[in-house]
């Protein structure tokens, strides 16, 4: 056995692995037709043909619809605003309560609150990391609302046993898809299996445009309501009504959420390379995967049929009575054996210690100083509390580990070597435990 890196050793590689970069040559000549065009937006705040944005964001969103199988895209400048207008055009407001997952970006609890609805934290699955049905129906109460579900490192949660939950008791259920773009469950594209699907293009994303987000629905209201909020509602509801016959109830509120041309272009150019750039994912799991498999503290994402996973990260969970060696521990020695990514150098060696601290351990729902929670309720109050949601904190201290290294352009020699560091440490983890 070789010593470990972390004791001394020689890692296993020194050598920088590949960058993720989507952007060529395609996308520079996109860019730079806009610049030419001068026309970098064609949004106007006022009901107008304009109010729809420029030809390249149309032309995006209708690509987008073709290529996801839905109804209605809208655009957004990110998915941190689709999902704070999804929210809005649901409806939720002061008094409501919104179940939300503890274990995601911020965003996608902060929606609610964005409405003075109130978010009520569900536990995740263990074996998913995403809310489930049996976690949603212990947090309901008269006051909620809604389900914001979100897909977690681009598995699919258990959707039809949430879909009859909500359909039961007439809630509506927002999909944040920002890790899961062309996933599926049980055959259904991601997004168009709740009432609105919300898909991020940000920088680390499967394709991204710099900033920018897709939101998605089948409901001709719902995509109404996240064009107005998108574009000044307040502003143009009433020419709206006027010039359509279509009354609205005074409640919407406008932002300026809109997608600039030049990001449009860029999604019109990647757009046609997702899939492959999903293949390369999958199959390059697979590979990994295969190559641990004999690997017993390690366990991998079990996939139903129809299901398909896009592993913006590959999850891991991992068994320290296996190993006898806590996970914290054991990922110090994996990252010591391995090289950053070229272009992300200062993040170090992209394999992690379990995701984010459980959302609710943060102090905006700790100390609970903003005027949303003067009116929660005790369910939600309950779910703020350390240890509400036991399986995310186990998650979070013990047991998952999230890595990039599998990404497009990772080589079967660099897979090998991910493959070789995890192997080393658990070959040498009497030395790790310092026997």
């Amino acid at each position: 056995m070789s010593k470990l890196a972390i004791k001394g050793g020689k890692p296993v590689r020194t050598e920088l692995f590949p960058s993720y970069n989507v952007i060529g040559e395609e996308e520079i000549a996109a860019v730079t037709e806009v610049m030419r065009s001068g026309i970098l937006s064609r949004y106007l705040g006022t009901w107008h043909k304009d109010f729809f944005g420029g030809p390249r964001v149309q032309e995006f969103e209708a690509n987008w619809s073709a290529l996801f199988d839905c109804k209605h895209s809208v655009t957004m400048n990110s998915a941190t605003s689709g999902l704070y207008a999804a929210c809005s055009a649901a409806g939720f407001g002061p008094g409501d309560e919104v179940i939300v997952s503890p274990y995601t970006m911020s965003a996608s609890a902060m929606a609610p609150v964005v409405c003075g609805a109130n978010p009520v934290f569900a536990d995740v699955d263990p074996e998913t990391y995403c809310i489930s049905a049996e976690t949603i129906e212990e947090r309901l109460t008269e006051r909620t609302k809604g389900i914001i579900v979100v897909h977690i490192f681009g598995g699919a949660a258990d959707m039809e046993p949430i879909m009859k939950l909500a359909k039961s008791r007439g809630l509506i259920v927002i999909e944040d898809c920002a890790q899961s773009p062309l996933g599926e469950y049980k055959g259904k594209k991601l997004g168009n299996i709740g009432d609105i699907g919300v898909f991020s293009l940000n920088y680390h994303k499967h394709i991204h445009t710099g900033e920018g987000a897709v939101v998605v629905t089948g409901s001709d209201y719902l995509a109404d309501r996240l064009r107005l909020i998108r574009n000044h509602a307040e502003a143009v509801v009433d020419a709206k009504s006027k010039d359509q016959g279509v009354e609205y109830n005074g409640d919407l509120v406008g932002f300026n959420y809109r997608l600039g041309e030049i990001e449009a272009a860029i999604g019109n150019s990647l757009i046609n390379s997702l899939e492959g750039l999903l293949a390369s994912r999958i199959e390059n799991v697979r590979y990994l995967e295969s190559k641990l498999a004999g690997c017993d503290a390690l366990s991998f994402p079990k996939l139903e049929s129809g299901n398909r996973h896009c592993y913006y990260v590959h999850p891991i969970t991992y068994n320290k009575d296996v190993s006898g060696v806590h996970r914290n521990d054991f990922v110090d020695a994996v990252r010591a054996e391995l090289a950053p990514c070229r272009l992300r150098e200062a993040e170090g060696v992209l394999c992690s210690r379990g995701y984010v601290r459980p959302l609710y351990m943060q102090s905006f729902y700790q100390k609970r100083v903003h005027s949303v929670f003067q009116n929660a309720s005790e369910m939600a109050l309950r779910s703020y509390e350390p240890g509400s949601a036991s399986n995310c904190e186990k998650a979070f201290n013990d047991t998952l580990i999230i890595h990039e290294l599998m990404r497009p352009g990772f080589s079967k020699n660099d897979l090998d070597d991910v493959a070789a560091a995890f192997e080393k440490v658990l070959e040498n983890v009497d030395d790790l435990r310092g026997k």
